[in-house]
Parts: structure tokens; sequence; C-alpha cells
């Protein structure tokens, strides 16, 4: 029998006209639409933080952040994720200690419980981000809607689309999203298109990252700036800084990596949500009360207010805040709480860096920072390219991009083959 050879791929001139260009509309509306699902999200969180963190204590005459209050609120959080988790429809989706950046979609019907439980969780004050959820959900509509509309197109192409969108909302700018997505192109072929160059593959994720993040700087003007100074004229001394410190924040970070799948273990052994998640709220309450106000929440905000108080705290507050942040994170990610956990980990390996730099004052704060960032970020995502770009983002200095560049080789060293900070279907570490 004699079989027909398959169709090459497109190539040249006509990849344009048969594939980027046609895919640059549903990239621009998936764009779009999955930067207005993280707003939306986040004002929604936004209102309801200040409601039961200011108007209502003003109203009962109690201090906003006050001990009793900080452990009232997170065991009330923990009360109420627990109630979706329990009996909403789809119980918010898979176990969050199993998710991380991205992956399959998930039925459309799971998405509102999932949105629900992660604005409660923002809102009352857990230390996770809107990360993790909000892509998830962005896969889930994106997948099911253009399947309903453009079926011609593969599944696996909605997902990046809605991944890359939804990286570029989240940062302000497509370069996370080119750079998450070329590290997918490392170890497998783009989804949906088949034959082309690198930038071929990347055009439609990048036309959806472009408009996602283009529609949260127009209407949010969201900033990474933390307002460091900025190093411009770097030398041995601040590469060797640079080198030790993002190599001890790795080593730091790991510590929360190993620790992972035995926390997790250990509430789920309570086997039912309404235990585990009030039980978690409550260890997550008298962290706070220890922590004090900066170590509550998603942590981007609080990073600011922490860089720009520069000099104000001295190594042992700051070395505090960042062993309490990270034991959050790991109570708040084992117990139930639906969230990412990429912005509480810049929080801590901010604080991780200037408490470094309180130690040994000679060192540049935005060296110190940005270092332990990259670290830190690395350690727990086993994400190369997106640790330097956090890290040289909140540097804000091009100076620093070869420091950070030299940083991460040394960091990688110790992380490689190492747990990271997400579990597989069976509560064992990533690696």
């Amino acid at each position: 029998m004699v079989t027909q050879a398959p169709t090459p791929p497109p190539a040249g001139p006509e990849i344009v006209r048969k594939v980027l260009l046609p895919l640059s509309v549903p990239a621009l509306v998936v764009g779009i639409g999955s930067a207005l699902l993280y707003l939306g999200i986040s004002k929604l969180a936004d209102r309801l933080q200040d409601l039961v963190w200011d108007t209502l204590p003003d109203a009962l005459g109690i201090g906003s952040y006050s001990s009793l209050w900080i452990i009232v609120m997170l065991t009330a959080s923990g009360i109420a994720v627990g109630l979706v988790v329990w009996k909403v429809y789809g119980h918010a989706g898979a176990d969050p200690a199993e998710v991380g950046l991205g992956g399959a979609p998930i039925k459309p019907g799971v998405v509102p419980g999932l949105l629900l439980a992660s604005t409660l969780t923002l809102a009352g004050g857990v230390s996770l981000g809107p990360e993790n959820p909000t892509i998830v959900s962005a896969i889930a509509l994106t997948f099911w809607l253009g399947r309903m509309v453009l079926p011609a197109l593969p599944g696996a192409l909605w997902v990046s689309l809605a991944t890359a969108a939804t990286f570029g909302a989240l940062f302000g700018t497509p370069v996370a999203a080119a750079l998450v997505i070329s590290e997918a192109l490392a170890s497998k072929a783009a989804p949906g298109l088949a034959g082309g160059g690198l930038w071929d593959k990347l055009f439609a994720p990048l036309v959806a990252a472009g408009a996602g993040a283009m529609t949260t700087q127009l209407v949010d003007h969201p900033s990474f700036d933390m307002g460091l100074p900025p190093l411009t004229n770097p030398g041995y001394e601040d590469l060797l800084a640079a080198l030790v410190i993002a190599t001890l924040a790795a080593l730091f970070g790991l510590l929360a990596c190993y620790a992972f799948p035995y926390a997790h273990r250990a509430f789920h052994r309570l086997k039912h949500p309404m235990l585990m998640l009030p039980l978690g709220g409550l260890i997550l309450g008298l962290l706070g009360a220890l922590g004090g106000r900066l170590t509550l929440f998603k942590g981007l905000t609080e990073t600011k207010e922490l860089v720009q108080s520069l000099g104000t705290y001295g190594s042992g507050e700051l070395a505090k805040m960042a062993v309490v942040k990270l034991v959050a994170l790991l109570v708040a990610a084992s117990c139930g709480f639906i969230g990412g956990r990429v912005f509480p980990i810049v929080f801590i390996g901010a604080a991780f860096g200037l408490c470094a730099q309180a130690l040994v004052t000679e060192i540049h704060p935005a060296v110190a920072v940005s270092a332990a960032v990259l670290g830190m970020v690395l350690a727990t995502t086993h994400q190369g390219w997106v640790s330097l770009f956090i890290a040289a983002v909140i540097a804000a200095s091009p100076a620093m991009i070869p420091l950070l560049v030299l940083a991460s080789l040394p960091a990688w060293l110790v992380v490689t083959g190492r747990p990271e900070l997400e579990l597989d279907e069976h509560g064992d570490s990533l690696h």
C-alpha cells in the first residue's frame, strides 16, 4: 500500500499568510480577556481586603493589624476557603500544592469556585499570590471558548495563549511570557504550530502576552520598580556579593522545598478541608502576629514597602520576616489555600537580601535584594529565565544584568536535581 506523504508545514512568506496573521486576532482577544480576568479578581480582592482589614476593625474600634485581629482574620479566612473547597462544585480545583504555572485545562464549571477561593485567600492576608489560580482559570476558559468558536485550532495552542497572556498581565510586560514559552520550547515543540523558527512559534503567544500586558498597563499601571538605588558601575566586590547571596538564598529556599511534602502530608492526615484550612489559618494568624503586617498578604506591595524602608529594620528583624514569611508560605501551600507562590517568594528574597545588606553594609542594596530574589525564585521554581527576569526587573539597572547572569550559575548548581516547591499527584516533590 502506498501512503501519501504528509503535507509539509508552511515556510517563509506562506507561514505569515497562513498561520501567523490568522492567529493574531484570537491571540489579541485572549490577551485582553486574560488581563481583564486578572484585574477583576485583583480589584475584587483589594476591595474585600480594605473592608475586612480597615473598615471593619475601625467600626469595631479594634486595631487593624493587632495580634488578635490578625489571628481572627486568618482563622476566618481558613474557615471561608474551607467551606468553598468543601461545598462548591469542583472543590476549587486540584490540590494547590500540585499546581504550577500552567498545566492541562480544568472543567470551566470549576473556575467560579477556584476564583472565589483565590479571592478569599488574597483578601484574607494569606501568604499566597494570584498567579497560579489566575493562569489555571484563564487556561480553562480560553480552552473552552476557543474550542467552541474555532474548533479547527489545536487545543494546546489555546493553553499556550492563555498562559502567555496571563504572564503578560501579571508582570505588565510580555518579556516574562516570552521567556517562559521559550523555556518550554527547549524541551518540546511549540503547541499548535509545526515548522517555522523560534519567533514563528513565539508569535501568537507574544501577541497574547503583549495584549495582556498593555491591558494591565492601561487599566492598572503596575510596576515592579522597588525604588532601589541604581548600581551604574559594578565592581569585583559587587560580583562576589551577588554570587554569595544568590547561592545562600537558593539554599534558604531549598529548606522550604525539602519540608514541603512533609508539611503537606501532616495537614492532609486531617482529610477534610474544614479541618485543614481553619487549622492552617490559625497557624498563619499566629505567624502573622509574630512577623507583623508586612509578612501578610501576597507580598508585592509589602516588598516595595520593605525595600523603600531601607535602613529602618535591623538584620534580626529582617531575618525574622524572611523566616516567618517562608514558614507562612509553606503552611498556606500545604493546608489547601488557593494561590500562587511566586509573589511571596519575592518578598522572602527581598527580606533575605536586605538582611545580608544590614549585616555587611558595604554591599550595594540593589545587589543584595536582586541576587537574593534570584536565588529564591530559582530554588523554588527551577525556572532560570523567569528567575533572571524578576531579579533584573527588581534591580531596575541594566548594569546589574551581567552580575545576575553570573550569580545564577552557582545558584543553579545548588538547586538542579533538588526538589522544587511543587508536588506531584502522590504528594512527592517535583525535581
